[in-house]
């Protein structure tokens, strides 16, 4: 398919048997024919669902156009529930992400190996961490209590 969509030329039109041949989602079928529609192509789609769409024509463009704000509105509502989700879960005082490798006590110890001269790879091999954990916590990143 990708070989197909870099073939096509301006005042070409790509012809799909059925809308889902050319899109695995919505989000990436309009990302796909809004990359035709900027490079003059055109989209016939045959039979199925989207049989209307004929991006050649003033309806097919406009069905088109339907379809996608459609799958706009559905990114939209994608985003909302994971903010407000994000939002409940951090009112619950739950946290995303893993947990930092580098504890308050192993930053602690850290500290105590390089004020005694260890370099941070040494110290790090001592505390069994990462040098670059160890220098992100060193540096104000996230520490676990």
């Amino acid at each position: 398919m990708d070989a197909a969509l870099a073939y096509l030329r301006e005042g070409d039109a790509l012809v799909v048997w059925k809308l889902d041949r050319l899109g695995r989602s919505m989000a990436h079928l309009v990302n796909t024919v809004q990359d035709l529609a900027a490079r003059g192509v055109g989209l016939k789609v045959l039979t199925g669902q989207g049989a209307a769409i004929d991006t050649t024509t003033a309806p097919g463009k406009m069905v088109f156009g339907i379809f996608a704000a459609l799958a706009e509105f559905e990114r939209d509502l994608i985003r909302e529930r994971t903010k407000a989700g994000l939002t409940a879960a951090a009112s619950r005082g739950r946290k995303g992400g893993r947990r930092p490798v580098v504890t308050a006590d192993k930053l602690q110890r850290a500290r105590e190996h390089i004020a005694n001269g260890l370099n941070v790879r040494e110290a790090a091999t001592r505390i069994k961490v990462s040098k670059t954990a160890l220098y992100a916590a060193l540096q104000g990143g996230v520490v676990s209590i």
